[in-house]
């Protein structure tokens, strides 16, 4: 997964989550319509400047806390139904909670959204260039692409969503790159670094003068959406030029093996790095494991090992530090196999389950019903008498009946892969669900422990969305493609960058039929800005003239860097650097 990242915390933190509540007893009735008009356009960080039995009236009638995304009233939960001893408690559990979410997004992201996108892309007969600045990206940055789009609801949501990404730019291409670096040492691709480092750098000068102008136009946002358009059509036209040279140099020069060697090592590009497609070797490696005797499974059977996610194969292998996680994770993943089909193109069966799959017809609709909007449909009824999850219900159940009678456990239908695209949707529905579950009680442990929202943003959510890429990429680094790792780093939050604001721009354009206005958090924003254009003006100048050589002491520079730039947002965020 890429992801998260800062974006998530920062964008959604004042956007979802809280709803406005009843009256907190006839004690407090009077105080409450007296703040109604007072309180209104105060700032929902001055509640803890009130007294305990104060703090519940002013939550439920400023509007600065009144927030509309997310299943659960955070605010509400702190200030009016736990009594204020139970402070401490309530923080524990909503850190308990906010991991939980994480854990929720990353299962989401990388098992069923990613997958089913890989289908989607394969049924289109993409190329891997091009599935790799899309539908990849898109896969790795979903969290952080839904929490933007959520952000931008809000003028000072707005500024806040371009903040973290701002925060979870410097962590990705400073902690994680250099730990991809400390890992293994390697000479990067020159043209993809140095082409990649340039395009981050334009979005970030121009999300920087976005910010500090306060305002965006259409105009505008439809440019910043075309240099990612313009990013992808570099990347597919330099890979093909490459391929193309590549071709004609190893047809010219065949009989001289030293011409050749240097010709790959100076004009390496994305193609260099190997394609790790597992699909052969996967269907080898369940090849050895079939019966020597043909051997059905009945219906029953097949469902219920559809919805095991433990391989007991690699179950044996594995150490027991990942065994407890992986317990820990199956009740997770099997409510999520229930609702949401997977299709894998690298599977000889493309990974069709019969009965799952026509149950997925049943659960899915419904699903997505409840979480799209934090479920403002699930109590819809049509014409005020037929609820709407009913009918959901029935269409589900019709569907199912069909594809059941119609089908067979052994192949897959045509159309199989449609349910890609269904659990796409599905998957995508949840992940926007679960990015404003984690913005909503982000936003309350801000307001509880009196944190900016770009702090919360530039370390909770930074990390939490970004560590499941820092290991992935350091993985794929020991494994012996440390070009593909450093690749990732910059790719993702190019798409990240590019995407998340141009189309929250644009939705929220489109819903105001105005222009996006940005508020900043101040003296923390501009040093978030300035530390990621230094972070790669240094990168675009330090490694040419290492050669493209990426070593130890450029990782361990990199690490420094991030924890000198997280020092100095934290002392500013605390007072003792201010203007």
């Amino acid at each position: 997964m890429t992801p998260v990242p800062l974006s998530l915390l920062l964008a959604l933190l004042c956007s979802g989550g809280v709803t406005s509540g009843s009256q907190h007893g006839s004690n407090h009735s009077g105080f409450a319509s007296a703040m109604m008009s007072e309180n209104s356009n105060d700032e929902c960080d001055d509640v803890m400047n009130l007294s305990a039995a104060e703090r519940c009236a002013f939550v439920k009638n400023t509007s600065d806390c009144n927030m509309e995304d997310g299943f659960i009233n955070y605010l509400d939960l702190a200030f009016c139904l736990l009594p204020p001893n139970l402070t401490p408690l309530t923080i524990t559990l909503c850190i308990i909670w906010l991991l939980l979410l994480f854990v929720i997004l990353g299962l989401t992201a990388s098992k069923f959204f990613c997958p089913n996108l890989s289908a989607i892309s394969s049924s289109l007969h993409l190329s891997h260039n091009v599935a790799g600045v899309t539908f990849l990206a898109l896969g790795n940055g979903a969290p952080d692409i839904f929490s933007a789009i959520a952000a931008f609801s809000h003028p000072h949501t707005a500024g806040l969503a371009v903040g973290a990404l701002f925060g979870a730019g410097i962590f990705v291409t400073t902690v994680v790159a250099g730990s991809v670096a400390l890992v293994k040492p390697f000479a990067v691709a020159s043209r993809p670094f140095l082409r990649d480092v340039s395009f981050y750098m334009v979005a970030v000068f121009w999300t920087f003068l976005m910010l500090y102008r306060g305002t965006t136009t259409l105009q505008e946002t439809l440019g910043y959406l075309g240099l990612y358009v313009l990013y992808v059509l570099i990347v597919i036209i330099s890979a093909y030029i490459y391929s193309r040279q590549k071709y004609s140099t190893n047809m010219s020069i065949q009989s001289d093996p030293h011409i050749t060697a240097e010709f790959h090592s100076s004009d390496s590009s994305d193609d260099d790095v190997p394609y790790l497609n597992g699909g052969h070797v996967q269907q080898e490696y369940e090849s050895e494991y079939r019966p020597l005797l043909p051997y059905c499974e009945s219906t029953s059977q097949i469902l219920v090992s559809s919805l095991n996610p433990v391989d007991n194969r690699k179950w044996r292998r594995k150490p027991w530090s990942w065994r407890v996680l992986k317990l820990l994770k199956t009740p997770l993943e099997v409510l999520l196999l229930l609702c949401i089909p997977i299709v894998d193109p690298d599977k000889e069966d493309r990974n069709w389950r019969r009965p799952l799959n026509c149950l997925h017809l049943i659960t899915a609709p419904v699903v997505c019903l409840f979480a799209f909007q934090s479920g403002q449909y699930g109590d819809y009824k049509i014409q005020g008498q037929f609820p709407l999850w009913l009918l959901f219900l029935l269409l589900g159940l019709f569907l199912s009946a069909i594809v059941f009678c119609t089908t067979s456990n052994d192949s897959p239908p045509k159309y199989h892969p449609l349910f890609a695209l269904l659990g796409f949707v599905v998957s995508a529905v949840l992940i926007s669900a679960a990015a404003s579950e984690v913005v909503s009680l982000l936003h309350m442990l801000g307001v509880v422990l009196s944190l900016s929202n770009t702090v919360l943003g530039l370390t909770l959510l930074a990390w939490g969305n970004s560590i499941g890429d820092c290991f992935s990429d350091i993985t794929i680094a020991r494994q012996g493609y440390p070009r593909m790792a450093i690749s990732a780093c910059f790719g993702g939050i190019i798409f990240n960058m590019l995407f998340g604001v141009g189309l929250g721009c644009l939705v929220q354009m489109i819903k105001t039929q105005s222009n996006v206005q940005f508020e900043s958090e101040g003296l923390l924003t501009w040093i978030l800005a300035g530390s990621l254009g230094l972070s790669l003006v240094l990168s675009f100048i330090i490694v040419p003239l290492r050669q493209f050589h990426l070593g130890r002491t450029y990782g361990i520079f990199l690490l420094i860097f991030y924890a000198i730039f997280l020092l100095i947002a934290l002392l500013t965020e605390f007072g003792t650097i201010h203007n």
